[in-house]
């Protein structure tokens, strides 16, 4: 089984800069879009369909043109649950939930915190109640990957500046805390285990040549339950995608777990 995560950063957008056509060239059987920014009616999504990919659910923020996430997928989908539940993420877009036989896959895109003290508050707040969220699901569903973009990089492999930027949000002490915890709660970091020493990115500022140059922040994840680790195969950055200010991750997983 393929999956893919990426940020697509509006999906029209992305769409209108060649991602169909990238789609075209690859054999993924789940992509799993965060920030989509838009609701499902009011994008073209011909090309996906004609390249064999259903649309499974799409979570929509109520503010227009902001956040959102959306699961397609080329194998059966037994059920998609929108939204985890509590009012404040579920009307910004932030989470989905698509169950394949015994195997649950979360498609989130965290806060960012890049807007001020207020935003920063909701992203820690964000962070504990997902983790809640998540060890409830995992109680009846211990099969789990949760995909997306976390908007943290948690060492300092993953970000190329880790002195300068250790004050910054996204590389905040507490937020590296987190994931620290997080990979220490049944989950582990599906590229890192496969790839420990590996740098590659996932996000570059617009800003300064920053994807040119290669200065990167690693933020996009794809986390696995425990149980899973036998079964990866691959999972790597595929930086040739330039529909968006992201690239995607791909996870290539054993499908006899």
């Amino acid at each position: 089984m393929q999956i893919l995560s990426y940020n697509v950063n509006g999906i029209r957008a992305a769409i209108r800069n060649g991602l169909v056509e990238w789609l075209s060239a690859k054999s993924f059987d789940i992509l799993c879009f965060q920030e989509v920014k838009a609701t499902p009616d009011q994008v073209d999504l011909s090309g996906l369909a004609a390249l064999g990919y259903r649309l499974v659910g799409w979570n929509a923020a109520q503010k227009k043109g902001y956040s959102g996430v959306a699961i397609f997928s080329r194998v059966a989908v037994d059920n998609c649950t929108i939204g985890c539940g509590i009012d404040l993420y579920d009307h910004e877009g932030r989470v989905i939930r698509a169950d394949i036989g015994d195997l649950t896959i979360v498609n989130a895109y965290f806060p960012s915190g890049t807007s001020g003290d207020e935003r920063q508050g909701v992203k820690m707040k964000f962070l504990v109640d997902f983790h809640e969220w998540i060890t409830q699901l995992k109680q009846t569903r211990p099969t789990l990957i949760v995909v997306g973009d976390y908007n943290i990089a948690h060492r300092e492999i993953d970000i190329h500046d880790p002195v300068r930027l250790k004050n910054t949000t996204g590389f905040l002490p507490e937020e590296r805390a987190w994931m620290t915890q997080w990979f220490g709660s049944g989950f582990t970091d599906a590229f890192r285990y496969v790839n420990p020493d590996l740098v590659e990115y996932s996000w570059w500022s617009y800003r300064a040549g920053a994807r040119t140059n290669n200065k990167g922040w690693r933020i996009d994840y794809l986390s696995v339950t425990d149980n899973l680790r036998p079964h990866l195969l691959t999972c790597r950055q595929l930086p040739d995608a330039v529909h968006s200010d992201h690239c995607p991750v791909w996870l290539e997983i054993a499908a006899d777990f």
